[in-house]
């Protein structure tokens, strides 16, 4: 793209999003919602709770064409055409509206078939003698245990590192060893018996907020607007945050 190209294309798309938004409100706010409508999800959001959903949310409007993209990096939404982007932790500094659609905490586990291998940890300084998997972010590798009175700040020498949340989740499926994942992930599978929540009695689960971020002004197009209440609707009683079994919640 030329110099002139760059300057001419933000300017544009924010024009044709103004013009997007009169001619809704022109349309009427209570027009049956149309359009294409583009999603970005963190990856572990999109695949284990976002997808799960949208056949329901089709079926609702279903003259709106999704288009989703699942990525862990930030995205700007104007020059990605997102109408919405969903993430999870600390918003950063942003002119971009912000919409909190739920939260998460965070699960010690490990397969049936690892623990009967290796044993269970009862304490935090057995995780030493484990086999643990994280994801590639240094603050995966400290996790946070409430001793006594003190939050104890457990560093972890994994025998794996990956820069996918889906790995380790299969890892740990797999019986490779102790992950440490969001609920949002692994509840389902503490659900139906494939992983079994570990040091429950002092683990810090750190709970994660999840926002829905898009451009002000946007909420008032329909097929924003729809898409936005429904997450509110669905995650009011989040799925993930039901009684697993070893949890004690």
């Amino acid at each position: 793209m030329t110099s002139e190209g760059e300057l001419y294309f933000p300017r544009a798309q924010e024009i044709l999003a103004a013009i997007e938004e009169v001619e809704a409100e022109v349309a009427g706010l209570h027009a049956e919602p149309r359009g294409h409508l583009h999603v970005s999800n963190s990856t572990g959001f999109g695949v284990h709770q976002i997808a799960p959903i949208l056949p329901e949310f089709l079926r609702l409007y279903p003259r709106i064409q999704l288009e989703l993209t699942a990525t862990d990096r930030v995205v700007d939404l104007v020059s990605e055409h997102a109408d919405v982007t969903l993430r999870a932790g600390t918003l950063p500094d942003t002119t971009l509206a912000a919409m909190r659609i739920a939260t998460y905490g965070r699960t010690i586990c490990a397969s049936p078939a690892y623990l009967e291998r290796h044993g269970v940890p009862r304490h935090p300084a057995d995780l030493a003698e484990h086999a643990c998997i994280v994801f590639t972010t240094p603050t995966a590798r400290v996790w946070p245990f409430q001793i006594e009175e003190d939050v104890v700040k457990a560093g972890i020498k994994p025998i794996m590192v990956t820069d996918s949340s889906d790995m380790v989740l299969r890892l740990g499926l797999e019986g490779a060893g102790i992950i440490r994942l969001g609920d949002i992930m692994v509840a389902d599978h503490i659900r139906k018996g494939q992983l079994v929540p570990l040091l429950t009695d002092c683990h810090q689960p750190q709970e994660v907020p999840i926002h829905a971020l898009y451009e002000a002004g946007r909420y008032r197009l329909p097929k924003v607007r729809v898409f936005l209440d429904f997450l509110i609707r669905r995650f009011s009683d989040p799925p993930w945050a039901v009684r697993m079994p070893g949890t004690g919640d």
